[in-house]
């Protein structure tokens, strides 16, 4: 049992898209599936608060526990275990979310949550904590259940994002980010992967050098706010025909 939650993992290192990870991705996509054609049996008042605050209890339980063993294996630092990275925020955005049933926050996760979310599912930043580690499950459990929390609300609240609400999402995103670049020289951090890649292969890899990359990233994260719009928008066409 050890083995599973040591920090210094003896495990084999992540490997991208391997049997364990194209599974873990057809899980979460299964349950995204599963909310849209159990959608009217989850618009119900009963059945939405039910699963509304389980989703919400369960994302806090996973990055309370993520933070608590880190504490107990002397890992947790300022320089790598703050929910600065945007995917990380997004948990505990997603939670508050979850609890108020705030529009406005759904806005902005829509965007900035889901984008993040889906992009930290499929390239994920594992390292050595590869399935079964206590990490990996955290992980994927955190981060699925901000993909399906955003989907729950569409589904179940019948809420919707806007083109105004993606440019403000696109506007916060870059404010956020010039702050956490002035935290990373003061730390020596870096979060949202501003001052440097990850040691692991990531999507990254094929956005030339810094700080070129952060240029293309900067387009990718527009068009995937795009894409993500994109069903609403031909939804929208298509009534108006």
């Amino acid at each position: 049992m050890q083995t599973f939650f040591q920090f210094d993992s003896k495990l084999d290192p992540f490997r991208l898209f391997s049997g364990e990870h194209l599974m873990t991705i057809s899980i979460i996509l299964v349950l995204g599936i599963l909310l849209f054609v159990f959608r009217e049996e989850i618009q119900k008042q009963e059945k939405k608060s039910f699963v509304r605050f389980s989703l919400a209890f369960l994302l806090l339980a996973f990055d309370a526990s993520y933070h608590l063993w880190l504490v107990s294996q002397n890992a947790w630092s300022l320089k790598t275990a703050l929910p600065l990275h945007l995917s990380d925020l997004a948990v505990i955005i997603a939670i508050v979310m979850l609890l108020t049933g705030s529009y406005r926050l759904f806005q902005f996760m829509y965007f900035a949550g889901l984008g993040s979310s889906i992009q930290a599912v499929m390239t994920p930043d594992l390292g050595r904590f590869s399935f079964p580690h206590f990490r990996y499950i955290e992980f994927f459990i955190s981060h699925g259940g901000v993909v399906l929390a955003c989907l729950f609300m569409v589904f179940a609240c019948k809420y919707r994002p806007t083109i105004r609400s993606m440019w403000v999402s696109v506007l916060i995103v870059n404010l956020y980010a010039v702050c956490v670049f002035l935290l990373n020289k003061w730390l020596r951090a870096n979060y949202l992967y501003i001052m440097k890649k990850p040691g692991n292969a990531s999507l990254l890899d094929f956005l030339g050098p810094w700080p070129w990359y952060l240029i293309s990233l900067e387009i990718m994260m527009i068009l995937s706010f795009y894409l993500l719009y994109s069903p609403f928008w031909l939804k929208r066409k298509m009534e108006r025909k």
